[in-house]
C-alpha cells in the first residue's frame, strides 16, 4: 500500500466512523477505497470489518449519556444482535467468493436505496402514528427482535446501511427519543462487527496495515460523529454515501 492510499483509507475510516456514528452506512466508503487498493472484495470487507469495531466502540461511548436507563433495552435486542452477526459472518465465508461478488452490488444498491428513502419512511411512519393516534410497543415485541436478527445477519455479512435498517426498524417499533434509539444502534452495530471480527480473526484473510488505519481513523470519526455530526445536514450525508456506493457498483460491476 503506498503512502497516498495508506493516507485514503485513513480518511475513509474517519469519515466511516463519523457517518456510523450519525446513521450507519459507513462501509459505503470505506469498502471501495479498499477495493481501489487493490485487495479482493471478500478480504477488504473483512479487514473493513475488523478495523470499524474502534470506531463502533466509540460513537457508543460518544453517546453514552442517550443511554442511560436502556440496560434492559440493550441487553434483550443486543443478543439478538450478536447471533445475527455471527451468522452473517459464518456465510460470508461459507459461500463461495464469486458468491460474493455477485451479491455485494446488489446490497449495495439496496443500501443506497434504503439511505435516499429514510427521510420518507420516517415521515410516513410519524403521519400513521399521529393519523391513527397509535404508539409504537415500548419493547418493541418479537417482532423487533425478528427484524433486528435479519438485520444482523446482513450486517455480519455485509454492513453497509446496516445501522440505517437499526434505526428504521427502532424507529417504527419503539416508542422513544430518535437520540436515543441512535445511541442503542451504535451498541447494536459495536457488538455485530465484534463479533464478526473475533470470527474473522480465526478463519479469514485480512490486511492488518488497512485494518490499523481503518482502526485509527474510525476511532476519531466515532468522536466526531457524536459531537459536531449532529450539526451536519442529513441531505448532505446522504449524498455523499449515495456517491460512494455508486462508484463501489460501478467497481464491481465493471472490473
Amino acid at each position: 500500500m503506498s503512502l497516498w492510499e495508506a493516507l485514503a483509507v485513513f480518511a475513509a475510516g474517519i469519515g466511516a466512523g463519523t457517518i456510523n456514528t450519525i446513521v450507519g452506512s459507513g462501509t459505503l466508503i470505506t469498502f471501495p477505497v479498499l477495493l481501489a487498493t487493490g485487495l479482493p472484495p471478500i478480504t477488504a470487507n473483512v479487514s473493513n470489518a475488523l478495523g470499524l469495531v474502534p470506531g463502533s466502540v466509540s460513537g457508543a461511548i460518544g453517546y453514552r449519556r442517550e443511554l442511560k436507563g436502556q440496560k434492559k433495552r440493550v441487553l434483550r435486542l443486543g443478543a439478538a444482535a450478536l447471533v445475527g452477526g455471527l451468522v452473517g459472518a459464518i456465510l460470508l465465508l461459507a459461500l463461495p467468493s464469486d458468491a460474493f461478488d455477485a451479491i455485494v452490488p446488489v446490497l449495495i444498491g439496496l443500501a443506497l436505496v434504503l439511505v435516499l428513502l429514510q427521510p420518507r419512511i420516517a415521515a410516513a411512519v410519524q403521519r400513521r402514528r399521529e393519523r391513527t393516534g397509535s404508539e409504537a410497543h415500548p419493547d418493541g415485541g418479537p417482532a423487533l427482535l425478528v427484524g433486528l436478527l435479519l438485520a444482523s445477519m446482513y450486517g455480519g455479512y455485509f454492513g453497509a446501511a446496516q445501522g440505517v435498517l437499526y434505526l428504521s426498524l427502532m424507529g417504527l417499533l419503539l416508542h422513544d427519543d430518535l437520540q436515543r434509539v441512535n445511541a442503542v444502534k451504535n451498541i447494536l452495530g459495536a457488538l455485530v462487527n465484534g463479533v464478526a471480527a473475533v470470527f474473522f480473526l480465526f478463519v479469514a484473510e485480512f490486511d492488518w496495515t488497512a485494518v490499523l488505519l481503518i482502526a485509527v481513523g474510525s476511532t476519531i470519526g466515532g468522536q466526531l460523529g457524536a459531537k459536531v455530526g449532529r450539526r451536519l445536514s442529513p441531505a448532505v450525508l446522504r449524498g455523499v454515501i449515495i456517491a460512494v456506493g455508486v462508484v463501489a457498483i460501478l467497481q464491481l460491476t465493471l472490473k
